[in-house]
């Protein structure tokens, strides 16, 4: 039995054991690699930038997802927080899916460990969740008045006395929608927020949903992406290279500098999409070397038998 029958008749178990091993170690193991970014990503993080220390100006994120979709969606959302809160953004966070308010908290959690003086109704609230069918309400809503369209917040506070409500009405000054969602990509806003009240509209989507976006991304009904844990990884890599450094964003700085995700001093969870990412690139090396193994040994398999008749 030559090489490539062997091959042919490895047990599939075997193929699984690398699969897991390429994923797993470097999760465990990490190194750097370069992240290059792209424009639709690059939209967002300069949108957001561009509020950054304004009384009158807030995004809103909205949470349109539950733990399936973590691993691509989680990162994204963390660093988008992380971002606002570094540049002084105002942020509201709002969910229409049950499942997706603890998410929110972790969220909002995870990135509050590193900002102390960040106060609940003061730089961000927390709208929590509302019944989907109160979806299309608020989203036309908010257009008029963000106080009256959610009366109250999670915390069962009257949104309209909060102090981050100074200088913000509706989608004039909350001019940034970013859903991020495992199913759909912000068609409740697009279709019906931004025809009718101009407000910019972003998604944070899985990466089997970009090439169905790209189209409304094409058309300016979307002003940016960010297509599953590629898009989450520019996305981090753009918050440490400038947000985190109080830096400017710059295009070309952010596809020819590199930041190390190796250095301590950028923490686990801030760093999470790079390293996912780079466990996802061993795999598809792999898969694609299994696949050209694959054909080479039917290929000479074939020919073998040829001879043989």
């Amino acid at each position: 039995m030559n090489f490539f029958e062997r091959l042919q008749a490895l047990d599939r178990r075997w193929v699984y054991l690398m699969v897991a091993l390429a994923i797993i170690v470097p999760l465990v193991l990490v190194f750097d690699s370069k992240t290059y970014t792209t424009e639709p990503t690059e939209n967002i993080y300069q949108m957001i930038d561009s509020f950054a220390g304004r009384e009158d100006r807030a995004i809103l994120i909205n949470f349109m997802h539950d733990a399936s979709t973590m691993p691509e969606l989680f990162p994204m959302e963390v660093a988008i927080l992380r971002h606002a809160f570094l540049r002084n953004v105002k942020v509201f966070t709002i969910c229409f899916t049950p499942t997706a308010a603890p998410l929110v908290d972790y969220a909002i959690n995870t990135v509050k460990e590193e900002f102390e003086d960040i106060q609940s109704g003061v730089h961000y609230i927390n709208i929590g969740y509302k019944p989907y069918a109160l979806y299309l309400p608020i989203v036309l809503g908010m257009g008029d008045d963000i106080a009256e369209a959610v009366e109250t917040d999670a915390e069962g506070r009257q949104v309209a006395n909060l102090p981050m409500m100074e200088g913000i009405k509706n989608y004039n000054e909350m001019n940034l929608i970013i859903e991020t969602s495992g199913s759909s990509f912000g068609a409740m806003w697009y279709i019906y927020a931004r025809p009718r009240f101009g407000v910019n509209v972003a998604a944070g989507i899985t990466a089997v949903m970009a090439a169905d976006a790209y189209p409304f991304l094409q058309t300016g009904q979307l002003i940016g992406i960010l297509a599953g844990l590629k898009g989450a990884a520019e996305y981090e890599k753009m918050v440490d290279l400038f947000a985190a450094q109080d830096r400017p964003f710059s295009r070309e700085r952010a596809r020819e500098e590199h930041v190390s995700i190796t250095d301590d001093a950028v923490l686990y969870k801030f760093r999470t999409a790079r390293i996912g990412m780079n466990a996802q690139t061993v795999a598809h090396i792999l898969i694609i070397l299994f696949i050209m193994i694959g054909n080479i040994g039917y290929f000479f398999e074939k020919q073998r038998e040829k001879k043989v008749q």
